[in-house]
């Protein structure tokens, strides 16, 4: 029953992406790395056939919808301590190694047999973005209009617009600035990008 993990890490960063697939090959030593640099070498790529995707937080909330969708082989690489992300694990990328490589041990259970269960992903829902929401909301922080985010989206300006009601209305913020914030807090944009 010897099965070779492929493992898949996107991240713009290099000396992230070199230095967690180090750590990975020592842990995994058969595993099949590979890195990518952007969302969409991941996509020209076979990118249904991963047990894993380490995905920096950038590229998870500019393609929530992709990895929700691989939940819960999907782990975002945090800059710091971070809770779940509905259900999606996080890796502090900022511990020593030692500890670092204790919490990928921890986490390379999620591949393969942690699976949620529906009742508790289902608590405090209620303010909770769906992952087009998210993606939206993303673009939004970046100053694109309704019609920007619709192409981009491939969506139609009605959706779009219907969306940012919905993401007003769960979040009872309705100007840019705040909603800017309110991503940054979340961990769903950097600050910087804005």
């Amino acid at each position: 029953m010897l099965h070779t993990p492929e493992i898949a890490i996107i991240e713009p960063n290099t000396l992230t992406s070199i230095g967690l697939r180090i750590i990975l090959e020592e842990l995994i030593p058969n595993a099949v790395i590979r890195s990518f640099s952007t969302f969409e070498a991941l996509i020209d790529d076979t990118p249904d056939m991963y047990a894993h995707y380490f995905v920096s937080a950038q590229i998870y909330f500019a393609h929530t919808s992709f990895f929700l969708n691989r939940r819960p082989r999907a782990i975002v690489l945090a800059v710091g301590e971070q809770p779940a992300l509905n259900g999606v694990p996080t890796l502090n990328i900022c511990l020593p190694q030692d500890q670092l490589v204790q919490a990928i041990m921890q986490l390379r259970k999620y591949g393969h047999s942690m699976h949620p269960h529906p009742s508790t992903q289902q608590q405090d829902t209620e303010h909770e973005l769906s992952p087009r929401e998210i993606e939206v909301l993303v673009l939004i922080t970046k100053g694109l209009i309704n019609k920007e985010i619709a192409d981009k989206l491939n969506i139609s300006l009605t959706t779009v617009i219907s969306h940012r009601k919905n993401i007003t209305e769960k979040l009872g913020i309705k100007s840019v600035s705040g909603l800017a914030i309110y991503a940054v807090m979340r961990g769903y944009i950097e600050a910087d990008s804005i």
